[in-house]
């Protein structure tokens, strides 16, 4: 293949990272970018290249190979549909939407057309997770407890439950994540909100959120989540086994067991390129190492909707069996 030709729906923040590293790659060329606020997508083409697009539609007819959907959480389904009616391997960025609803419609969607998706939960990319997997490997784990204790982004949409789907949605979804990934499914969960919103004007979310959770395998854990803080303070998780601490943050794993306490450091920059680099290898067909296709970030986005439900009507919620497709509980997980 040619370069890959890679056009980003969106022009905030999260676009500005990936249009950074892709710009960095040989093989990939940025062709263009389309924001409701033209100016920012003014501002990202001029930094790194490509043209201002009017629309979604003005952006596929440029016939890219790729597209990035880095819109904010409310604004997730139009975009992915033109993109899928295309026919174009898609990127999304998490959250992939406010509510379930509109995260199983595009997952189906994607399905039926056997589309090539990835979604940025780079911290799968970490150098350090294939380790505590293998530490894990002959080890039962116990318990963990995972964090994310933050600020507020400065963003009008975050605080608005309704438009972010709330602190545990919007950022511990990453934390979420690797606890799937390193201790295994939830199958039941009850967690607690505050009631009181942190303060900023317009918010409604809870400024604190924790939650029991109960595993597949026998585990219990906990997540907390806060955003009453001036800065990020601690985004993580423990793990014990038998004989076994993990500590996992997105700067590197420290672990104790019966040969002594070792810290192994992990670069979160290189995470954030590795996981556009397997996507545009896949695309361009010269490697398979996607790690999130859109139908596994649906389960992690399943836990979070769920956890964020459960604080909401201080409902205990019951997960379906692993790989099964709903809730078992009546309790809706729609924002």
């Amino acid at each position: 293949m040619r370069k890959c030709r890679v056009g980003l729906i969106g022009a905030g923040g999260v676009a500005q990272r990936h249009a950074r590293v892709l710009s960095g790659f040989d093989d990939v060329e940025l062709v263009g970018v389309t924001d409701v606020a033209p100016e920012a997508a003014a501002a990202l083409v001029a930094q790194h290249g490509g043209r201002v697009h009017a629309d979604v539609a003005d952006l596929l007819a440029a016939a890219p190979d790729a597209v990035y959907v880095c819109v904010p959480p409310f604004a997730h389904g139009p975009a992915e549909e033109a993109v899928i009616d295309a026919g174009v391997p898609m990127f999304v960025e998490k959250p992939v939407a406010v509510d379930l609803v509109t995260a199983e419609r595009i997952a189906d969607l994607v399905a039926q057309r056997g589309l090539r998706t990835a979604v940025g939960h780079h911290w799968r990319y970490l150098s350090v997770v294939d380790q505590a997997r293998e530490l894990l490997a002959d080890r039962p784990v116990r318990m963990v407890s995972g964090v994310w204790l933050d600020k507020v982004p400065p963003v009008p949409w975050w605080p608005v439950r309704g438009r972010s789907g709330g602190p545990v949605v919007e950022q511990a979804a990453h934390v979420l994540d690797l606890i799937r990934v390193l201790v295994g499914e939830v199958t039941e969960l009850t967690a607690y909100g505050n009631g009181t919103p942190p303060p900023v004007d317009g918010a409604d979310i809870d400024s604190v959120t924790t939650a029991a959770l109960r595993f597949a395998d026998g585990a219990v854990g906990t997540l907390s989540a806060a955003c009453v803080l001036g800065w990020k303070h601690r985004a993580g998780l423990e793990i014990l086994a038998d004989g076994l601490a993990l500590s996992l943050t997105e700067d590197g794993l420290s672990i104790r067991d019966a040969d002594g306490e070792r810290h192994v450091p992990a670069d979160p920059e290189a995470a954030r390129v590795a996981v556009d680099r397997a996507f545009v290898d896949a695309v361009r067909g010269i490697g398979d190492d996607v790690r999130v296709p859109y139908s596994e970030a649906l389960g992690t986005h399943r836990l979070a909707l769920a956890m964020a439900d459960s604080a909401r009507t201080g409902t205990p919620v019951r997960l379906a069996a692993p790989g099964a497709p709903a809730l078992t509980s009546g309790v809706t997980v729609d924002a």
